[in-house]
């Protein structure tokens, strides 16, 4: 099984994009909506938030755990993979981000060598994007907005609204001018704006967002190590878990995951 951890809806995209690409396996979600969103908190509590998932997905012993939240990846991971992995004798357990796939995706795609980023406070206030696009090209210009709104917009489905429209407008203004040819949607919320993002910046800009890069990176992954493939289990089942209102995140999750059967699970962390 393959654990996906995210504050809210919005590690739904990778887990559709990584379902699409890798039907074979179960899925295991969990949503902390009851403590979303997650960017516009301290680094300490976010890194106690997800410190309490990791331990949740460790306690029903799944191998392989995907952060499909930007925030908690940029913020909390390097942290939880010294403390829980990095020690003598760790092998049957591994936990991923999705910040060095799409930025990977996004170097290969940037001509003009200007790459910005759109993300929640605690990302773009953690520079992980910049520390990683660096890594990979020290040439390359990095412009990052935050822009703390559009969470709360998305988990109250109002994303589609001409409110949510005029907002992300004013968000990219700056992001505009700074005439990036690549995008980085750095948030896993954002692709479900996805089309208003390429409209208002326009067909030239490549949009990239982190839910197929994450889903191709994860099939990489596993043919890479197979001491962590031959863990998982392969039924194609999906179990979606949340920390608040079941119902509601199942209607959502209904409406998202097209076709799929829905049965959500209440947990706490």
């Amino acid at each position: 099984m393959i654990g996906m951890f995210d504050s809210g809806f919005g590690g739904l995209t990778v887990l559709k994009a990584c379902r699409k690409l890798l039907p074979q396996y179960d899925y295991f979600y969990l949503g902390d909506n009851l403590r979303v969103p997650y960017g516009s908190r301290s680094p300490a509590t976010i890194k106690k938030f997800s410190e309490q998932a990791l331990e949740f997905f460790f306690a029903k012993k799944i191998p392989l755990t995907i952060f499909a939240c930007n925030t908690a990846s940029s913020v909390a991971l390097p942290d939880l993979q010294e403390k829980y992995l990095r020690q003598p004798g760790i092998t049957d357990r591994k936990v991923l981000g999705v910040i060095i796939p799409v930025v990977q995706k996004a170097v290969q795609m940037t001509k003009n060598k200007r790459i910005a980023v759109v993300g929640t406070r605690a990302t773009v206030a953690s520079k992980s994007y910049e520390k990683e696009i660096h890594k990979l090209d020290p040439e390359v210009r990095v412009f990052s907005q935050a822009a703390p709104l559009l969470v709360p917009l998305i988990e109250e489905g109002w994303h589609h609204k001409p409110e949510a429209r005029s907002i992300l407008k004013k968000y990219l203004a700056p992001t505009k001018d700074f005439a990036p040819d690549t995008l980085i949607l750095g948030c896993t919320h954002y692709p479900l704006m996805h089309d208003v993002f390429q409209d208002i910046m326009g067909k030239r800009i490549h949009v990239a967002d982190s839910s197929q890069a994450v889903a191709e990176s994860l099939a990489d992954y596993l043919k890479r190590h197979p001491e962590i493939e031959s863990q998982l289990s392969r039924e194609g089942g999906l179990t979606l878990a949340c920390t608040d209102s079941p119902e509601r995140f199942a209607e959502f999750a209904e409406k998202f995951l097209k076709g799929e059967k829905v049965n959500v699970q209440q947990v706490a962390l």
